[in-house]
């Protein structure tokens, strides 16, 4: 049988390019810290304009991302890999404009993405965990300013932290923590309700577990989806909207151990104790928030002030125009607020700015607040309250980002090669 033989493949291709390789570990890493994936396309596209490849190509889910410089080049995949403390996560950025500015080479920006990955946490993962505290605590004091209600927030705060390292030291514990801490913490707040120790137990018991709970993750798959990223946003909404089912039934579960009836969760605020409570309660949860996600200590500064204008601009519209508007108010603000903060001198980067301050804004534990209200009666109007006001929040966020892609005036842009 005669041999054939094979076609000339033509010039031999050349190794990978670095810059691939370069998108890629700054993709991964950027997923890694919770950036939405229309974002950390659009940053990566722009990267790509600095760093000489203008047709760069890029396809980014919650679990890795695709890259190619051109269309006649192969396409490369890179997995997301663990995810990025909140520290780590600003030095990524700090690389990303660092490469943008000119400031860095591939090299370099290589061997610190390598070093921040590497990077030990500021403090132990325990003290991390007690972040939790202050953020209950603070919550409570906004939600529902009584005495004997921060206090009982407080103590289901300890519990909270300690399943937290508990999961944290037993990985297969993990996928329990939301439903365990819904019905503990219900128990102890329900309880002590029946004790007539204190009155609405349900702010109380989403003070508690605010921290926990799945809000930003909603936001977050909303504004994928509505800017077009629908596989990555419908995964981010699914897995969110079910840690939430988790926790209700937590709750739930903890409402009927204790006996307490359906009017023990319902809507119930006691009288306000002042704008001193408020300002009280929003600074504890701001420290909770930088003891758990070991914010850099320079970026502490602009982070309280960016959060302070944008907790003013939401509470005030919130009283006004109800939860919807109040959100999409603070999210818009936080983000115009983050962007003048990045751009006067020594500011941080954007994003370093406006993560906490989203934090805030994100009303994952009003969500549940309004949820919660299917088991007493008036669901539907719950539901409608509860979902308008994530939107709200989605929209701002999307309204955001596009502020955020304002240039600094008089900054220019350098070209790579």
């Amino acid at each position: 049988m005669p041999r054939t033989t094979p076609p000339d493949p033509g010039p031999s291709r050349s190794p990978a390019d670095p810059r691939r390789r370069l998108l890629l570990d700054l993709g991964a890493a950027l997923l890694g810290g919770g950036l939405p994936v229309h974002d950390v396309e659009e940053e990566l596209r722009r990267l790509g304009h600095a760093l000489g490849a203008p047709d760069v190509r890029v396809a980014a889910l919650t679990t890795g991302l695709f890259v190619a410089l051109d269309g006649d080049e192969g396409t490369a995949f890179q997995p997301v890999g663990a995810a990025l403390r909140f520290e780590q996560t600003a030095e990524v950025v700090d690389v990303v404009h660092g490469l943008r500015a000119g400031e860095l080479d591939g090299h370099q920006a290589l061997a610190d993405l390598e070093r921040i990955r590497r990077a030990p946490a500021r403090w132990p993962a325990w003290v991390a965990d007690l972040g939790a505290v202050p953020v209950g605590v603070g919550i409570c004091l906004y939600l529902q300013p009584v005495a004997a209600n921060v206090v009982v927030a407080a103590i289901g705060s300890f519990l909270v932290a300690g399943l937290t390292m508990l999961a944290r030291h037993r990985p297969l514990l993990r996928p329990l923590l939301p439903v365990t801490a819904g019905f503990l913490v219900s128990v102890l707040v329900l309880l002590a309700a029946q004790a007539s120790l204190l009155e609405g137990p349900l702010r109380t018991i989403v003070a508690t577990l605010a921290i926990l709970l799945p809000g930003s993750l909603l936001v977050t798959g909303l504004s994928e989806i509505t800017a077009g990223a629908a596989s990555a946003g419908t995964a981010r909404l699914v897995s969110g909207s079910v840690q939430l089912a988790l926790f209700l039934t937590g709750v739930a579960a903890g409402a009927l151990a204790t006996g307490a009836p359906a009017s023990a969760l319902a809507n119930v605020q006691v009288p306000a104790s002042g704008w001193w409570a408020t300002c009280l309660g929003l600074a504890l949860a701001l420290a909770g928030v930088v003891i758990n996600v070991n914010t850099p200590p320079p970026a502490i500064p602009w982070i309280v002030a960016v959060i302070a204008v944008t907790a003013t601009v939401q509470v005030t519209v919130s009283s006004a125009d109800g939860a919807a508007v109040g959100g999409l108010a603070g999210a818009v603000t936080a983000a115009a607020a983050a962007t003048v903060a990045h751009w006067l001198p020594g500011g941080p980067s954007w994003q370093v700015a406006y993560l906490p301050a989203f934090w805030i804004v994100v009303p994952g534990s009003f969500g549940l607040l309004n949820t919660a209200q299917i088991q007493v009666g008036n669901g539907a109007h719950a539901v409608i309250t509860a979902v308008s006001a994530v939107f709200g929040v989605s929209i701002g966020t999307l309204i955001g980002s596009v502020i955020s892609r304002i240039p600094r005036p008089g900054a220019a842009v350098l070209r790579l090669r």
